[in-house]
């Protein structure tokens, strides 16, 4: 058997928390009404069944909000939650996002609650998802909130998808001019040697440096990609080190342009969850600590954490984030005027879109200032190798003559 930690009321209304043994979530719902209580929750004593290894499934953001436009869909049409979780289980195109959904299928026929079910299932769904479906079932307005969700989550791959498009060009130009110069050293260098290995002029000091880095190419190329895969994973492991996590985060924050897009980003990202939190009914505290947690830039994310700690001391929201010294004065005045009118989910969402169109505009001076350079230092160092293959030709052409 398996030990549950229960939340239920008993025959006069009161609550009331313990422990039972049970061989599964329904099987311990139905011996607490052999004793006359009314389980509220039930979950594992370990603090819930989450399957967060390495067989769990994570689900895109796409398809996250594609199962929550769809869901709520199904729930204005007046099916119930468990028959519009399963009309989902059975498209055939979303694999992975059947596998998740039939789970949470079963814990909700085994009387787990829908918000409890996401809780289970923390890499397919974030904890402030699982928030606000909770709120939404308290609220009895489901349906209104995954249509919250729908859209928030629609917007933030909006942006996400408007950021990588940005930086696909640069990518494309890096790449080329990689592929260009390794062809070059690899087989346009090695000829230009074969040519004058027998002649007794003396090579030029640029040709002679070309010659001596095309063969430190040739025999140390293999050895340079085991070098940087093995950077590129030993990079990933630190950076699961809370504290370098931290330190790498700021430094990202302290760089010119790139530091302005991630704070534009972040902002944008956590003004976006908190106002669908906080429109949703979920308490400040805890929409505070959920919107931080959705971060992934360390620096913001400490920043939220130690705010909500303020807040729950009685601080106002907006003092609270100005002291944590990250957040732009804009959204700033903006939070604490929504505190005052009492719309501050209206007032987020503005900011947010805010941020988002500043996001934007940042963008577009970036790339139209990267693109350029990338051009020019792709031509520079072809112009080099060039050069440093024409130098001798010159030569020999001017003592001929």
């Amino acid at each position: 058997m398996t030990t549950y930690r229960y939340v239920a009321l008993d025959s006069e209304g009161h609550r009331r928390k313990g422990e039972i043994d049970a061989d599964s979530v329904r099987a311990a719902r139905a011996r607490l009404r052999e004793i006359g209580l009314l389980a509220e929750e039930v979950a594992l004593r370990d603090g819930g069944e989450g399957r967060a290894g390495f067989l769990a499934v994570r689900i895109p953001v796409v398809e996250l909000a594609l199962f929550s436009r769809q869901f709520a869909t199904l729930l204005n049409a007046g099916l119930t939650i468990e028959k519009a979780v399963a009309a989902l289980a059975d498209q055939p195109e979303q694999t992975r996002m059947r596998r998740v959904l039939t789970q949470i299928r079963e814990d909700v026929l085994a009387g787990l609650n829908l918000a409890g079910a996401f809780e289970r299932q923390p890499r397919a769904f974030p904890r402030y998802y699982a928030a606000i479906v909770r709120a939404g079932e308290e609220a009895g307005a489901l349906p209104v909130v995954m249509e919250r969700l729908a859209a928030y989550l629609e917007r933030g791959q909006v942006l996400r998808h408007k950021v990588g498009m940005a930086l696909v060009y640069p990518a494309i130009v890096t790449g080329v001019a990689m592929l260009v110069v390794g062809v070059l050293l690899t087989y346009v260098v090695p000829q230009v040697v074969a040519v004058f290995e027998h002649s007794r002029q003396g090579l030029p000091w640029l040709t002679r440096a070309m010659i001596a880095m095309s063969d430190l190419f040739r025999a140390t190329w293999w050895m340079a990609l085991i070098l940087l895969a093995a950077v590129a994973y030993a990079s990933h492991q630190l950076l699961k080190l809370e504290a370098l996590r931290l330190r790498w985060h700021r430094f990202l924050l302290g760089l010119p342009m790139i530091g302005r897009l991630r704070s534009g980003v972040a902002t944008a990202r956590f003004a976006n969850t908190l106002a669908v939190l906080v429109g949703s009914g979920v308490p400040v505290v805890t929409a505070l600590s959920h919107a931080g947690a959705a971060l992934d830039d360390a620096v913001f994310r400490k920043a939220v954490e130690a705010a909500a700690l303020r807040v729950r001391e009685g601080m106002a929201i907006s003092r609270a984030l100005r002291e944590s010294g990250v957040f732009p004065p804009l959204l700033l005045h903006l939070v604490a005027s929504g505190e005052v009118s009492g719309e501050l989910p209206r007032v987020l969402e503005q900011a947010a879109h805010q941020q988002e169109m500043t996001v934007e505009a940042r963008l577009a001076t970036f790339t139209a200032l990267l693109e350029p350079l990338l051009i020019l230092a792709m031509g520079g160092v072809v112009l080099v190798i060039v050069m440093a293959t024409l130098e001798p030709i010159i030569e020999m052409n001017r003592l001929l003559h």
